[in-house]
C-alpha cells in the first residue's frame, strides 16, 4: 500500500525539496549497506491478501469501512475501492512448518473477513478480477475516502493530461476510455515477500525476474474484464495501463510505464540500481512532510524511516519490487512479488507462494549468474506471453530450448522448486502438499483461468453474459469455501446464477454491445443489407467519433422503399434516419428504461455515455427478461393441483 500519510500534491509544495529528500534517503540506505547494518543470512517470508467484497447478487459491495469496523483487527486495512480489503500476514522465518503456518493464518483471516462481511449482507471473493464488475462500479463514488487516494488520482490525471485509454486484445477485444484511476481497483492480488541479504539481492532479484513467467502461467486467475475474455492474467495488462502517465508524442521515444517488468537485469549496483532508476525515470507524484535528515540519522547511529523514498517507490509498481523494512531493530531488504492474482483458494495461494520460494532457492544455485545465461528481453517477453496464454505460452529458457509453460513447469521447474524448499529445511510433507497442488494443476491443465474459461464455454448461449458472470462468481465463491484447490473444482453452471433481479438491475448488465452501425452519408441499401444479414430491426447512425446522430428503423426503411422504389437504395442514410432519439445511460435502471419505451412507444433505446454510443436495448431484450421473471416467480410458488 505504501505510506498513507501524504498530505499534499507536489505542485503545492517544494518539488525540489522532496526530490532532495528522496536522494538523501537513497544515500542513507547505501550507507547502511556499506556499514553492514542490514540483516543477512536470515530468510523471512510474508504476504498480503487482497479481496473483493460482494453483495448477494455477487456484485461489488461498497461496505469496506463497515466491515473493517466490525473486524477491529490491525491486520486488515483499506484498499483503493470501498469494495476491496487487504489483510497483512505476519512475517515468518522460512523454515520447518512456515508454509503451513502461513496457510493457517490466511485461512483464519479469510474466514474472519467473510464472517464480518456477512454481518453487513456481503461476502468475500478471492479472484484476480471480479467477473461481475461493471463500468459504473469504477466511478469516484466507489473510491475509499482517504487523502492518499484522492491525491493520487489528481496527480495521475494532471500528469496524463487526458483520459486513461485501455486496449487489451485476447479471445475478445476491449477498448475504452476512463476518467479516473479507479480501473486499478479491478485487480486484487496475493503479494508475497522474500527477505534477502544486500550482497545477494542482485542475483536473487534476477532469479525472481527469470521465474516470473512460469509462475504467472501456472497461477493465472483473471481471464475476463467487463464481460470480455482477454488474457489469462488480464491484471498484468490492466494494471500497467491503469496508472500509465505516458503521453503520446510525435517522435519515437522510449519511456517506461510506472507499472512494468523492468528494463534490464540488476548488475553490480544491487538494490540501489533499482531505486536510482525509479528516480531517474519517474517524476514523484505525491509529497508529504519529510523533515527527517536520513543521512544525519545514519551518521548518528540511528535507523531512518526513509519516508520520502517509501512514498516515491510506492508509486512505481514493478512486478517484482524491492522493499525496505526493520525487524527487531535491524533493517532488511525484501523482494515483493506482485504478479500473483488473489485466490482461487488459500491453499492455491500458498501453493503459488511455495513454488516461487522454492524456485528462487533452487534456481539461484543452478544459475549462478543469470545475466550471462539469458537475455533480459527474452525473460520480459516470456512474462507477457505467460500472462496472455497461460500454460500454453511458449517460453524460452536458459537451457536453449523453447518450452510450453506446462511442460517447463512439470519437467524442469517443479523438481528445482522441490529441491530448493527441502534445501531450506521446509517440512517435507508441506513441500509435497503445496507442490502437489501445482503438479495437479499442470497435469489436469486446470488453472483458475482455465476453469473460468472452460465454464463459460460449457454455458454456450445460455443466459446473458451478465447471468454467466454472476454464475461464475457464485460458483467460485461456493467452491472456495470447500477449501479444495481449483484443479479439483467442477465447472460452473448456469443454475448457480443468483436471482434474476440482480442480473438485470441496470441497463449495462444486459444491453447489446456488439453493434452494427452506419454513418449518415452511406447508402440506404447498406442499412437494408445489414438488417437482412443480422436479422435486426434497428440500425444506429454515428459519426466518426462514435457520437450517436440518428437511428433507422425497419418500419422507416420499408416505408421509404415503398414510396421511392429502387431509387431509395442510393439515397443517403441522413434522409431517412430519425434524429430526435430517446436514449438511456448504461447506469439507468432497467425498469426506468422499460417505462421509457412504453411511454414513447419505441421499440429500442440506444445506450449512450458522454454522447457516445455504447450499446442498444430492444423489445426482444425485454421479452428475454420477462421470460426469466415469469419462470422465477413460478418457481417460487408452491405447486397447485389444477383439478382442486
Amino acid at each position: 500500500m505504501g505510506d498513507m500519510t501524504v498530505n499534499a500534491r507536489l505542485q503545492e509544495q517544494s518539488y525540489r525539496d522532496f526530490v532532495q529528500r528522496v536522494l538523501n534517503d537513497i544515500r542513507a540506505l547505501e550507507m547502511m549497506i556499506e556499514e553492514g547494518w542490514f540483516e543477512s543470512g536470515v530468510r523471512r517470508i510474508g504476504a498480503e491478501q487482497e479481496l473483493f467484497l460482494v453483495d448477494e447478487g455477487r456484485r461489488p459491495a461498497l461496505c469496506a469501512a463497515e466491515v473493517l469496523k466490525t473486524l477491529d483487527d490491525e491486520h486488515f486495512t483499506n484498499e483503493l475501492a470501498t469494495f476491496n480489503l487487504e489483510c497483512n500476514l505476519d512475517p515468518m522465518l522460512f523454515e520447518g512448518r512456515a508454509l503451513r503456518s502461513m496457510e493457517e493464518q490466511l485461512v483464519g483471516f479469510v474466514q474472519k473477513a467473510r464472517a464480518s462481511a456477512a454481518s453487513h449482507g456481503a461476502d468475500v471473493a478471492l479472484m484476480g478480477i471480479l467477473p461481475t464488475l461493471r463500468m459504473s462500479d469504477l466511478s469516484l463514488a466507489s473510491m475509499t475516502p482517504h487523502p492518499r487516494y484522492e491525491l493520487l488520482n489528481s496527480a495521475l490525471n494532471a500528469m496524463r493530461g487526458g483520459a486513461y485509454r485501455f486496449n487489451i486484445l485476447g479471445l475478445d477485444s476491449l477498448s475504452f476510455e476512463h476518467d479516473n484511476v479507479m480501473v486499478e481497483a479491478c485487480n486484487t492480488s496475493f503479494q508475497i515477500h522474500f527477505q534477502v541479504g544486500p550482497d545477494e539481492f542482485a542475483h536473487l532479484y534476477n532469479v525472481a525476474q527469470l521465474v516470473a513467467a512460469p509462475l504467472v502461467a501456472v497461477s493465472a486467475f483473471s481471464p475476463t474484464l467487463l464481460g470480455r475474455r482477454l488474457w489469462h492474467e488480464t491484471r498484468i495488462a490492466l494494471f500497467e495501463q491503469s496508472v500509465d502517465t505516458r503521453k503520446a508524442t510525435g517522435h519515437l521515444r522510449e519511456r517506461a510505464s510506472r507499472v512494468s517488468f523492468g528494463s534490464d537485469w540488476v548488475r553490480d549496483g544491487g538494490v540501489s540500481e533499482l531505486l536510482q532508476e525509479d528516480v531517474m525515470r519517474f517524476r514523484a507524484l505525491l509529497g508529504a512532510d519529510t523533515s527527517e535528515d536520513s543521512v544525519a540519522k545514519v551518521r548518528a547511529g540511528e535507523i531512518p524511516k526513509l519516508k520520502a523514498l517509501r512514498i516515491h517507490t510506492g508509486t512505481v509498481y514493478r512486478w517484482n519490487r524491492p522493499c525496505f523494512g526493520v525487524t527487531d531493530g535491524r533493517p532488511h531488504l525484501r523482494i515483493e512479488n506482485r504478479a500473483l492474482p488473489s485466490g482461487p483458494t488459500p491453499i492455491d495461494a500458498m501453493a503459488n507462494a511455495a513454488f516461487w520460494f522454492g524456485l528462487i532457492s533452487g534456481i539461484s544455485s543452478e544459475y549462478a549468474d543469470v545475466p550471462t545465461r539469458f537475455e533480459f528481453a527474452r525473460a520480459k517477453a516470456n512474462f507477457y506471453r505467460a500472462a496472455q496464454r497461460g500454460l500454453d505460452a511458449a517460453l524460452e529458457w536458459p537451457d536453449g530450448r523453447t518450452w510450453t509453460a506446462q511442460d517447463l513447469v512439470k519437467e524442469r521447474l517443479l523438481p528445482m522448486a522441490r529441491e530448493g524448499l527441502l534445501h531450506k529445511n521446509i517440512d517435507a510433507g508441506d513441500v509435497e502438499r503445496y507442490l502437489g497442488v501445482i503438479e495437479q494443476r499442470v497435469d489436469r491443465k486446470r488453472t483458475g483461468s482455465l476453469w473460468l474459461l472452460t465454464s463459460l464455454d460449457s454455458m454456450g448461449d445460455s443466459g446473458s453474459w451478465s447471468e454467466q458472470m454472476g454464475a461464475i462468481t457464485s460458483a467460485a465463491i461456493a467452491r472456495e469455501k470447500t477449501g479444495a484447490p481449483v484443479s479439483e473444482w467442477p465447472l460452473a453452471t448456469m443454475n448457480e446464477c443468483t436471482d434474476w433481479k440482480h442480473s438485470y438491475h441496470r441497463v449495462e448488465q444486459y444491453m447489446t454491445t456488439d453493434l452494427v452501425t452506419v454513418e449518415e452519408d452511406e447508402p440506404v441499401e447498406l442499412v437494408a443489407r445489414l438488417m437482412d444479414w443480422k436479422k435486426i430491426r434497428h440500425v444506429p447512425v454515428e459519426d466518426g467519433q462514435h457520437h450517436l446522430v440518428g437511428l433507422v428503423s425497419h418500419r422507416e426503411l420499408m416505408r421509404t422503399l415503398l414510396e421511392r422504389g429502387a431509387d431509395a437504395r442510393t439515397i443517403p442514410v441522413r434522409d431517412i434516419m430519425k434524429r430526435d432519439i430517446i436514449t438511456v445511460r448504461p447506469t439507468s435502471r432497467t425498469l426506468d428504461a422499460m417505462h421509457l419505451m412504453d411511454e414513447h412507444t419505441v421499440a429500442c433505446l440506444p445506450v449512450v455515455k458522454e454522447d457516445r454510443l455504447v450499446g442498444i436495448i430492444t423489445e426482444r431484450d425485454y421479452m428475454f427478461i420477462a421470460k426469466d421473471l415469469m419462470l422465477s416467480q413460478f418457481s417460487d410458488e408452491p405447486e397447485v393441483d389444477p383439478m382442486a
